[in-house]
């Protein structure tokens, strides 16, 4: 029952990383950028969504709908200032444009704001505490539902949004070959825009639910990008599904090695991140052998 109860609540935890996440997958799917910015502007708008709460008494459900807009300008910005003139430089420029974005973010936070933690946690009320017993060993807190049900939600949102709309098709076509799409009149730049405005949209909710969840500090957004970044790779890079099981897969293998040891959090999650980034690589190279003794 123990065990269980560690496989329930590491499938929850999965949740919180596959919505960490799905911004990082989704750039990554119709960009091919690596965001190292990622965890940063996750703080960023955890930051945004505190002060409104804090000093204006809003609810952070309520101050989402400002933040997530908000979140969606500062993307489409960041593409046209940043992203659109790096990735015409190699696949290495815009690697490094997202670094130097992730220290200018968490060093203006730092100035803003200073170093005290903060958490949304004293503005959600019960929600942050509160839990549904199942039994006498097994408890599901509310607010871990609710950002398992979020993940999926957006995941599944982001589905339809790529395979039913005029918009996700152009997005796919875009990222298939952003040179031959403008011979259908799609303009390439003004798709990477919206899709960066919508993966900052998507990092707005993710900040929040981080905020209501844990406490966070100006230099929380490293963390965040590795938990992220993990649950990618273990999914797959550009898979959006397949960003919920890897961030579950991350999630049970941290609860698991934590009742092994409870040094064995972290370890467990890199364990398994490596394990199966070797698979891949291993896999990968074995295909290739394959295919030129065939050739």
């Amino acid at each position: 029952m123990i065990f269980f109860n560690q496989l329930l609540q590491g499938v929850f935890l999965g949740g919180y990383y596959a919505l960490l996440a799905c911004s990082l997958s989704f750039l990554f799917g119709v960009m091919r950028i690596v965001n190292l910015a990622h965890g940063s502007i996750v703080i960023v708008s955890a930051f945004l969504l505190f002060v409104l709460a804090d000093r204006f008494a809003i609810s952070p459900f309520l101050a989402l709908l400002a933040v997530v807009p908000a979140m969606a300008a500062l993307g489409w910005l960041l593409q046209r200032a940043v992203f659109d003139r790096s990735l015409r430089a190699g696949p290495l420029v815009p690697l490094l444009a997202t670094f130097g974005l992730a220290i200018v973010l968490d060093n203006g936070l730092f100035e803003t704001f200073g170093a005290d933690t903060r958490s949304l946690s004293p503005y959600i009320g019960d929600l942050s505490y509160d839990s549904w017993t199942l039994s006498d060993d097994i408890s599901v807190g509310q607010l871990d539902v609710l950002i398992l049900a979020a993940a999926v939600a957006m995941l599944g949102a982001l589905h339809l949004l790529l395979t039913r709309t005029r918009l996700g098709r152009a997005i796919r076509a875009t990222a298939e070959d952003p040179d031959t799409v403008g011979l259908i009149g799609i303009d390439a730049r003004a798709v990477y825009a919206l899709a960066t405005a919508i993966a900052l949209a998507l990092a707005a909710v993710a900040g929040a639910f981080l905020a209501m969840r844990a406490s966070f500090d100006p230099y929380s957004g490293g963390a965040q990008l590795i938990f992220a970044f993990e649950a990618v790779v273990i999914g797959g890079f550009g898979s959006l599904w397949g960003t919920l099981w890897g961030g579950i897969v991350l999630g049970v293998a941290q609860n698991i090695g934590a009742a092994i040891d409870p040094s064995g959090f972290f370890i467990a999650g890199h364990v398994t991140f490596l394990a199966v980034l070797v698979g891949r690589v291993g896999a990968g190279n074995a295909w290739a052998r394959l295919r030129r003794r065939v050739a």
